[in-house]
């Protein structure tokens, strides 16, 4: 079922666009075709007809004849017409786009009658005689840049027709183009006939640029409301783009408003309408669908475009119109791109996505449409049907402007979703408001019964927590203080007693033979021991301010704070004779047989060159001393 929705988007863009794409400039079937520049018409009705004057012309390269001079020009032969000069091969050369030419076309008329020519856009300049009478021109023709002035201005001229044959002459020249020549027909009939394709074309290309315009201004307002969306932005400047674009191509009526305007700036515009539409419609694709389309691609086209509009800024129309076709050919690569994309959304989801998909199928096809249109690679020998389609340079437009509604319906959509949404929300919200009472009250008690179970939480959290900082802080054999809480202690007392000036002492007790204690009575004899060791250093301390801590293993630090060098070591002697007193049996020890201790006494008042380390540092320096001196003593460094 899938498979065949995509396929039907397909055909409907197929069948369906050319006709539209069309619409702006009807013609009728050309049933005649000129050879060797003559073309026989006295058996058509001219007045009611318009009849393409395509075929073979009379073509005179690098001459500017009059009707009076063709006759002893140069005969270059004869040539395929409409079509770009770049294709002609004068002498086994084709020639280039730079240059200037003359054409002519014999026709016969039954009558003497008043009939007309609609002539499109010429590139880039040109005079047109019909009968030997000067019947329209467009800037001025010349044979050198200098001398030229280049202007489009497609207009419908009328002119007395003879009885017999009747006489065509058209001098082109083209120095701002990379081709020069006519790609569009140049078509016959009555006055009548050829005005009402003119205005019908300017009347779609009015249509296609109010519509567009409006589209513009209405996404860039969506995006002034709400900047958090960039796609409006993306959207509505190219939709500006391509509304001003509408008007300088096909009817080209901005030409017709502007007489005046100068033909560099209108073609730099063209131009820059382009090569800025491009990555402006493949940030709106990203924006709109993130999933499908790739940073890199959609960064690397902002740089091309960039580039691309300064060349086209900063240099003649002759000079970046060279380059045009490689920005055609990425074109071309960001159209099977976006193709691609479009298929593989449609595959995932097409029900969300079908109006952008058929949209931007739209947009692809035409815009491939106008790539081959404004190409040299228009052939006189492809069917009737195909030249129809790409004789007209403005099928991104209308493209465009069904990818615009296609658009402007999906927004319709999610709106109108929107609508439904906030009315069924309405509905629950009124149900809610007549049970709001019940509501309140049902919420209410919930409210309170969960707040007391918090609470009564967060009371067994925190006397969790207040056990966890206990324990985190004790030695939990001798419940003394441990080496983390005297780390935190001895930062702070040591900047207390370094704006006061005070001193700080510390001993630093290990007990002596402990391995040997271990190794004859046991572990559990050697905690036992420990445990007694510490609860009497606690205990023969008076001050509360002092700390007593197991530092590691048999080694506890005792921190006197505000203690002179003398009052450490009495202290210090007093715990060596309690130890001695407990009598705890130790055979093993060489010292006495009973368990003994050794004492490093350190004193200092903290000042900004020294630190806390250094206290223990020294206490650890004097009890290596009182071990090595024979154990069971206290020493203080330097004594």
């Amino acid at each position: 079922m899938r498979k065949r929705r995509i396929l039907l988007l397909l055909v409907i863009n197929i069948l369906i666009l050319p006709i539209l794409s069309g619409c702006s400039n009807q013609r009728f079937e050309t049933y005649h075709k000129a050879q060797n520049g003559q073309i026989d018409l006295s058996q058509l009705h001219l007045e009611n007809e318009a009849i393409d004057l395509d075929g073979e012309w009379e073509f005179f390269w690098n001459q500017l004849l009059e009707p009076t001079e063709v006759d002893q020009g140069e005969l270059s032969g004869y040539v395929s017409f409409p079509s770009s000069w770049n294709k002609y091969v004068i002498n086994g050369k084709t020639i280039s786009g730079d240059g200037y030419a003359t054409y002519r076309l014999t026709f016969n008329s039954s009558d003497d009658r008043i009939l007309a020519l609609k002539i499109p856009k010429v590139r880039t300049a040109y005079k047109l005689w019909v009968n030997n009478n000067l019947t329209a021109a467009a800037g001025e023709v010349g044979k050198t840049e200098e001398s030229m002035t280049p202007r489009y201005l497609p207009q419908v001229v009328s002119f007395n027709a003879h009885q017999g044959e009747n006489e065509i002459v058209i001098q082109m020249s083209n120095f701002h183009l990379s081709s020069g020549g006519l790609l569009n027909s140049i078509q016959l009939g009555g006055e009548s006939q050829l005005l009402g394709l003119r205005y019908r074309g300017i009347a779609f290309d009015l249509f296609i640029f109010g519509a567009l315009m409006m589209m513009g201004i209405y996404h860039l307002a969506l995006f002034f409301f709400r900047k958090k969306d960039p796609s409006p932005l993306y959207f509505g400047l190219f939709c500006i783009l391509i509304a001003v674009r509408t008007l300088m191509v096909g009817e080209a009526f901005l030409f017709y408003l502007w007489p005046d305007l100068d033909f560099v700036i209108a073609r730099k515009i063209q131009t820059l309408t382009y090569y800025l539409g491009v990555p402006l419609i493949l940030m709106f694709f990203k924006s709109m669908l993130p999933d499908y389309f790739h940073n890199q691609i959609v960064r690397v086209t902002q740089i091309l475009a960039g580039a691309y509009a300064l060349v086209v800024l900063l240099t003649p129309t002759n000079i970046y119109a060279v380059i045009n076709p490689f920005y055609q050919i990425w074109s071309i690569f960001l159209i099977v791109y976006l193709f691609a994309m479009l298929i593989r959304i449609a595959s995932h989801s097409l029900k969300e996505n079908w109006l952008i998909i058929l949209g931007g199928l739209a947009l692809i096809l035409t815009s491939i449409v106008d790539i081959i249109t404004l190409s040299v690679w228009i052939s006189d020998s492809w069917p009737p049907f195909l030249k129809m389609i790409f004789q007209s340079d403005n099928s991104s437009s209308t493209g465009q402007l069904l990818f615009a509604i296609a658009i402007s319906l999906l927004l319709a959509k999610n709106f109108s979703d929107s609508l439904e949404y906030k009315t069924v929300m309405g509905e629950k919200l009124t149900e809610i408001n007549n049970h709001l009472d019940d509501l309140v009250f049902q919420r209410t008690r919930e409210l309170t019964a969960s707040n007391e179970k918090v609470e009564q939480q967060n009371f067994e959290l925190e006397l969790i927590n207040q056990e966890l900082q206990k324990i985190s802080l004790r030695d939990p054999l001798t419940e003394l203080w441990n080496r983390r809480k005297y780390d935190e202690t001895i930062q702070l007392e040591w900047r207390r007693c370094m704006r006061y000036k005070r001193p700080i002492s510390l001993l630093f007790i290990d007990v002596d033979y402990f391995k040997n204690y271990n190794d004859q009575y046991g572990h559990v004899a050697g905690d036992e021991c420990l445990i007694k060791i510490g609860e009497t250093l606690r205990t023969a301390l008076s001050r509360p301010t002092d700390m007593v801590v197991r530092y590691g293993g048999e080694e506890f630090i005792v921190l006197l704070l505000e203690t002179s060098k003398d009052e450490a070591i009495h202290i210090a002697d007093v715990l060596l004779q309690k130890i001695n007193a407990l009598g705890i049996p130790h055979f093993g020890s060489v010292v006495k047989d009973r368990v003994t201790v050794s004492i490093g006494v350190s004193c200092l008042i903290p000042d900004a060159s020294s630190n806390h380390e250094e206290l223990v540092k020294i206490a650890d320096t004097a009890l290596y001393h009182a071990k090595t001196n024979g154990r069971n003593q206290v020493q203080v460094f330097g004594e």
